[in-house]
């Protein structure tokens, strides 16, 4: 494992890669600790900014390029967006919903869509398993991380259908 290939990307990609990094670890902290709390509301601010740091960053990375500037991966972007305010916006009126759409934003945003970030030829890939690194070793972090996170969604929506 090494953070050079990190380090030597260009500034964008370190603000993105950082930001989500520390979303993925303040998140599961958020998601695990006890809700309402001024110490949830605290850093679930923190998450917000996070996320808006994170996804507004990779509107501006642009090294797969099918559509002008954009890739299939910008949607997530989108989707993020999207559930960012909705998540939001439902906090004062709908608390299942506000928890249902940050559990699905964390889960799809961060763990699915940094899941794919460990495929070969992916700069993450180089950082966790080095530069000579093929499908073996992916595929030992990225199964294991979907079929958790789908299981962690299907258990998420259950609980949030019987809320509803």
């Amino acid at each position: 494992m090494s953070l050079s290939p990190l380090l030597q990307s260009d500034l964008v990609i370190q603000i993105h890669a950082f930001a989500a990094i520390a979303a993925t670890v303040l998140g599961a902290c958020i998601l695990w600790r006890r809700k309402g709390t001024a110490l949830h509301k605290a850093a679930g601010r923190v998450w917000v900014v996070l996320m808006l740091i994170t996804v507004t960053s990779a509107l501006f990375i642009n090294e797969i390029r099918l559509i002008g500037p954009f890739s299939p991966i910008h949607l997530f972007s989108l989707f993020t967006y999207y559930t960012l305010f909705f998540a939001l916006k439902a906090i004062e009126r709908n608390v299942a919903r506000h928890r249902a759409e940050m559990q699905g934003l964390y889960v799809g945003a961060l763990i699915l869509a940094g899941a794919f970030t460990f495929l070969p030829g992916r700069r993450m890939h180089e950082v966790l398993f080095g530069p000579g690194a093929g499908w073996t070793q992916s595929l030992l972090v990225i199964v294991p991380v979907l079929a958790v996170s789908g299981l962690a969604w299907l258990r998420m929506r259950r609980r949030a259908q019987r809320a509803a």
